[in-house]
């Protein structure tokens, strides 16, 4: 081959890598809410959940993301490891794992949560998705013994694993008038904004994090 075919199939074979490259790119980064019914938007209306609002948040940030709503309303750790793996598809990019105010809720021991958590947090490992651990707290009214038990489960599992942590998924809604519904459970639609504006560095960092990410 001449010296200046060498250079023309040298030229079409860069061609083609950044041909893929830019494919690849224009796929929008995938992320999936998983959670319960704080996820899933119980009580609100079309668009205002906090999937949607996060996902409208990351775009006008210039994100180009997909926020999908994978939240089951009651659903326990239980119910999420069982679920884990079809509710997560392939080509999912990061989750937001949200699960275990309902196991608090009903006063389930704190080691199921613990350990249903971490199977999932292992299960995601082994398919190279990345997480963002949300937080939850115990109630007071459970007593110190559980509330410090429970709460520790988090931070624990996102050190073990090293994925992103947001401490507290209800931080600055849970017992703030006007930012949940009259069950004085779920968050209201300003309550969702309030979560959204709150997390979103937390979520732009864990997008960042991720290899060949935004």
């Amino acid at each position: 081959m001449s010296f200046k075919r060498q250079i023309a199939a040298g030229f079409i074979v860069f061609l083609a890598i950044c041909g893929a490259i830019s494919s690849a790119r224009a796929e929008p980064f995938k992320i999936v809410g998983f959670g319960d019914s704080l996820m899933a938007g119980f009580g609100l209306g079309p668009g205002l959940g906090f999937t949607d609002r996060l996902q409208a948040a990351l775009r006008a940030q210039g994100h180009d993301v997909t926020v999908a709503n994978a939240g089951v309303s009651g659903d326990t750790t239980s119910g999420g490891l069982a679920r884990l793996d079809w509710s997560v598809p392939d080509g999912t990019q990061l989750v937001i794992l949200e699960l275990g105010a309902n196991d608090m809720l009903r006063g389930v021991s704190p080691d199921i949560p613990r350990k249903n958590l971490d199977e999932m947090l292992g299960k995601l490992k082994e398919r190279r998705i990345a997480v963002l651990l949300a937080g939850m707290r115990a109630a007071p009214n459970l007593g110190s013994d559980y509330q410090n038990t429970f709460d520790t489960i988090f931070p624990d599992l996102a050190k073990k694993y090293e994925v992103s942590l947001y401490p507290f998924f209800l931080d600055g809604v849970a017992g703030q008038p006007g930012m949940q519904l009259e069950d004085g459970l779920h968050p209201s639609a300003q309550g969702v904004d309030q979560m959204v504006e709150r997390i979103l560095p937390t979520v732009e960092k864990a997008i960042a994090a991720v290899p060949g990410g935004l």
